[in-house]
């Protein structure tokens, strides 16, 4: 189904798409079992974790994290 499909979604104002949106994402949320997460993202969770796991003293602070963000702008 497409936007294009609903006539009635065309004739929303923007802020009133963003609350359908919103309400949508709400919906799908509720219910976690129903969204799938793909193969690619468990193994990229497996490969942080096992990161994590074999240094957990290598975390970075806020601020550095935050410098490092400030960085590449």
């Amino acid at each position: 189904m497409r936007v294009s499909d609903i006539s009635e979604i065309k004739k929303l104002s923007t802020p009133e798409k963003i609350l359908l949106v919103e309400d949508l994402w709400n919906s799908i949320a509720s219910d976690e079992s129903e969204v799938p997460v793909p193969q690619s993202h468990m193994e990229e969770l497996d490969i942080r974790l096992k990161r994590y796991e074999a240094a957990p003293g290598n975390l970075l602070s806020l601020e550095a994290l935050r410098t490092q963000i400030e960085r590449r702008k």
